[in-house]
């Protein structure tokens, strides 16, 4: 028996004290319930504007010049004086560069003797020709006299009176005097050939007398308008060769700037072009707005798209050949559409309007940026789902869904 009681009094004792455990769980007191309420973001929304407006399109372009001159040697000479430096501005007419004019000299001086001896040559070829005319008259006399020596030698032959060397003599004399004869007819009838050579070694004379006059007066280079030195390869007592680049010069009022148009948008600015309309662009240098107007497109594009050249419509003394540029180009205008900040954009495609406390999803088309007259940008969009005064969400929330309750804050 008291073995039993060993072993229930555990149990009893367990039993008891779950008991007492779910009596006090039964009468404890209750608390408070709570309550889990919905969370509302505080955001900053902007009433949208409906108009007409033109998006901008950034571009990054290069200052170039279809007209660089590039200033070469005429001859080969010293370079005598090189007055200017590598991005000096200079007026028309000032001195660019002067070569050694001594180098020169002496070859036209040569071209110049040897024309006064071709002339000479001439004039005695024309002398020439008027004795041989007079002593072609004497010749043909002499022929005819030894054609009568000859016939008389003949008859007295026959008549035995005259013996045969006689003959022969006069056979002899008639010959010469007829190949003489027959020499100066050749030598009259090659008068106009030889006169004519003289003539054509005089004009070869001449002209290279003009190209050395050439030379001379190229020796000395005047800038031939108002521009820029682009550079200076030469210096004074170089020794330069014919046609070398001795520096380069460019007009500033035929600066352009060349940009390439992306190819999502080539078609629009070509047609926008061809109906007429003015697509004029800002860049900005040394820290002022600088005017442009698209002029025209390259006549070849690419895959990425095609260059388009912008005139400059203002002072271009800022610019320097080969400056790069980011050029805002204006686009055509869109009617119906809304200028909001960057972050007010989610995924490219979808902005927030505020709707009873909500934030609803409203899908639109970038058009593309926009100049928001500060000095910063925003994003210009369209869509049929926004109206005038409606109130866009532009803080931006990584949490942002259809349906978030928000609460507008100044």
């Amino acid at each position: 028996m008291l073995r039993l009681l060993k072993l229930l009094l555990p149990l009893v004792l367990l039993a008891g004290g779950f008991a007492a455990f779910k009596a006090l769980q039964a009468t404890r007191p209750e608390g408070p319930v709570a309550e889990v309420g919905e969370r509302v973001w505080r955001v900053e929304v902007a009433p949208i504007e409906l108009r007409a407006r033109a998006p901008e399109l950034v571009l990054y372009g290069r200052v170039q010049t279809a007209e660089l001159l590039r200033v070469a040697a005429s001859a080969q000479a010293r370079v005598a004086e090189v007055p200017v430096r590598d991005g000096e501005r200079v007026s028309a007419g000032a001195l660019l560069v002067q070569l050694d004019e001594r180098d020169l000299r002496p070859r036209r001086e040569q071209v110049e003797a040897e024309i006064a001896g071709l002339h000479a040559q001439i004039a005695s070829e024309d002398n020439r020709v008027e004795t041989d005319r007079r002593a072609l008259v004497e010749e043909q006399k002499l022929v005819a006299l030894a054609r009568d020596a000859v016939a008389r030698a003949q008859r007295l032959k026959t008549q035995r009176v005259a013996a045969e060397a006689d003959l022969d003599a006069a056979e002899e004399t008639l010959a010469r005097q007829s190949l003489a004869l027959a020499n100066r007819e050749m030598a009259i009838a090659d008068h106009g050939a030889r006169r004519q050579a003289l003539e054509a070694r005089l004009q070869s004379a001449e002209a290279r007398l003009a190209e050395v006059g050439l030379e001379l007066e190229r020796a000395r280079v005047l800038a031939p308008f108002d521009g820029i030195v682009a550079g200076v390869e030469v210096t004074a007592g170089d020794q330069v060769k014919r046609d070398e680049v001795l520096l380069r010069f460019y007009a500033l009022d035929r600066l352009e700037i060349r940009a390439r148009i992306p190819a999502p948008y080539q078609d629009e600015v070509a047609a926008a072009l061809a109906a007429g309309q003015s697509l004029g662009a800002l860049v900005e240098v040394a820290g002022r707005p600088l005017p442009l107007r698209l002029a025209r497109i390259a006549g070849q594009g690419e895959a990425s798209g095609v260059d388009g050249f912008f005139a400059v419509e203002a002072d271009p003394s800022a610019l320097r050949l080969g400056q790069m540029l980011k050029v805002r180009l204006t686009r055509p205008e869109r009617p119906d559409t809304v200028a909001v900040p960057f972050a007010a954009v989610y995924g490219g495609e979808r902005v927030y309007r505020l709707e009873d406390g909500r934030m609803r999803g409203v899908a639109v088309e970038v058009l593309g940026g926009v100049s928001n007259g500060a000095g910063g940008e925003e994003l210009l969009v369209r869509s049929p789902g926004l109206a005038a005064g409606d109130l866009i969400v532009v803080t931006p929330l990584p949490n942002a869904v259809d349906g978030l309750r928000v609460e507008a804050v100044q």
